[in-house]
């Protein structure tokens, strides 16, 4: 046997010695899809309004900074609704102003009174725009970052329209501790106490200084663990730090409630400095740990915390404290976000579904397996053989790459079942042509392989275009269809080419006498 022959022999063993082992155990190695084993499918939408609110804060104290380094004097710069209003101390003022407002190009300047020397800066309709995607961008890369940490295998986060993200987390049963973990803003913000909420307060009167706000306190049963949140304490609206100073969130047990948890902060050098500083000059006061507008604690400072350290309490179970520290240290999401459309799938429907998606595909690879050995005889149990291979190559490299099993995937798998017998059916078609034209049986099969290559890339290639641009457009059940119709289409073509024509040289080629083929 020749050695090229050998070679040949061997890039097929060691092509299927490693795809059994990359493919074994199969239900450890293929991820299923939402639709095949369960989860829960959310729609979220992200507060737009909101996004451009904090933007425009930024914008009003960056603008009072330049004001005061430019010696410019303004009785207010503050957001009013949709833009940034300036009230000049005088209206002589204006053309040093201008020149201040001038370096922000992406805004415009509206409702100008030159006389009162006032004016509301506001972002041109491309500017809200670009802000409200980038943030929609910072949403979905933490929010995945937050579902990595999770241990969702294979999620789906993706954009939708201009203000929405949808997310699928196969395998997950919890849709509680799901949503809890994906709908939390996740702003940590440090503020002092003025003094504590008694029956006594008035409340309105209170809610309508600036400078003071009542948030609430997340009180939680010692016996059932159920929370409710009370009114707590006036605290100041101004945070002193927030958790973007934060290097890492770590989870402890604790020590003052025994089969609680609680979470400890550590902060970069920077928030370390911070937090001393406040906790020296505010002895003897109570400072708010303050999350997503909802206090947890409220510890009475004692002494200067040089070690930049904190925790956060609140009779927390191990996976609230667990999925808090995944929120801190992922990092808050630049604006809130809303569950507008919730939908679990059991996993009995994705069993269902199983065992249908197998039926369908051993139905049509028996039907195919019969009728090529029928009409094909011996080449068309070649082909069978063929077919077997490129399933085994097809299942191994979505094991392998950790693509995720869809039923649209399930139907990618049969189409490629076709595609791959109509592969071999070409090639077949063409050696019996020339065995028409009098060609002798080795010149037949040698230009059979030969003429029908061309033709064969040709399907291949428009297919799998097609496949990546589903891929690349599509979402999830869509991009499991693409990967699976993608993946058998490159095994089609190494069985088809490559194996193959090894079969028909081991059992045709290699005879010194070869009168006729089975075809």
């Amino acid at each position: 046997m020749p050695r090229r022959l050998w070679l040949r022999i061997g890039i097929v063993v060691a092509v299927a010695v490693v795809s059994v082992v990359s493919l074994y155990p199969p239900k450890k190695k293929i991820n299923l899809g939402l639709d095949l084993q369960g989860g829960i499918h959310l729609v979220l939408g992200v507060d737009a309004a909101k996004v451009l609110a904090a933007q425009l804060d930024r914008v009003a104290e960056d603008l009072k900074g330049a004001f005061d380094r430019k010696g410019v004097a303004a009785t207010r710069v503050a957001r009013d609704g949709g833009g940034v209003v300036v009230q000049l101390a005088s209206p002589q003022a204006w053309s040093e102003a201008s020149g201040v407002t001038d370096q922000y190009s992406s805004y415009e300047r509206r409702q100008e009174d030159r006389t009162a020397g006032s004016f509301v800066l506001q972002p041109k309709p491309a500017t809200a725009d670009k802000i409200i995607a980038d943030s929609l961008s910072q949403v979905i890369e933490r929010l995945r970052n937050r579902v990595d940490k999770f241990g969702v295998a294979e999620p789906t986060i993706t954009k939708q329209g201009t203000d929405r993200v949808l997310i699928q987390l196969p395998g997950i049963q919890d849709a509680e501790r799901a949503k809890a973990l994906i709908g939390q803003t996740g702003l940590l913000e440090f503020k002092l106490v003025e003094r504590f909420v008694d029956s006594g307060t008035d409340l309105a009167a209170l809610e309508r200084t600036p400078a003071l706000q009542i948030l609430p306190h997340r009180v939680v049963d010692p016996q059932t663990k159920t929370e409710r949140l009370v009114p707590y304490a006036v605290i100041q609206r101004a945070a002193l730090l927030t958790g973007a100073s934060l290097s890492q969130a770590l989870v402890q047990a604790d020590t003052n409630a025994a089969g609680n948890w609680q979470v400890a902060l550590r902060f970069n050098p920077e928030g370390a400095r911070k937090f001393a500083e406040i906790t020296e000059n505010n002895v003897g006061r109570n400072l708010a740990i303050v999350l997503d507008g909802v206090v947890n604690s409220a510890p009475r400072i004692n002494e200067r915390i040089p070690g930049g350290e904190a925790v956060i309490t609140g009779r927390f179970t191990i996976e609230q404290a667990q999925d808090l520290k995944i929120v801190l240290n992922e990092g808050a999401l630049p604006a809130p976000v809303t569950i507008l459309e919730e939908r679990t799938v059991g996993p009995s429907l994705g069993a269902d579904s199983i065992r249908a998606g197998l039926r369908a595909i051993l139905a049509s690879t028996v039907i195919v397996f019969l009728f090529m050995v029928v009409y094909y005889r011996l080449s068309g149990l070649i082909a069978d053989v063929a077919l077997g291979l490129n399933l085994l190559l097809l299942l191994a490299c979505m094991a392998g790459f950790g693509a995720t099993l869809t039923l649209p995937g399930i139907a990618g798998i049969a189409l490629t079942i076709g595609m791959a017998v109509d592969t071999n059916i070409l090639i077949f078609e063409r050696i019996r042509e020339e065995l028409r034209v009098g060609k002798t049986t080795r010149a037949a099969i040698q230009a059979g392989f030969t003429r029908a290559f061309r033709a064969i890339i040709d399907t291949h290639v428009t297919v799998l275009l097609t496949a990546l641009v589903l891929y690349g457009f599509g979402t999830g059940p869509v991009k499991g269809f693409a990967v699976s119709l993608g993946v058998g289409l490159l095994a089609s073509l190494f069985t088809a080419v490559f194996f193959t024509r090894l079969l028909f040289d081991l059992f045709y080629m290699g005879r010194r006498t070869l009168e006729a083929i089975s075809i």
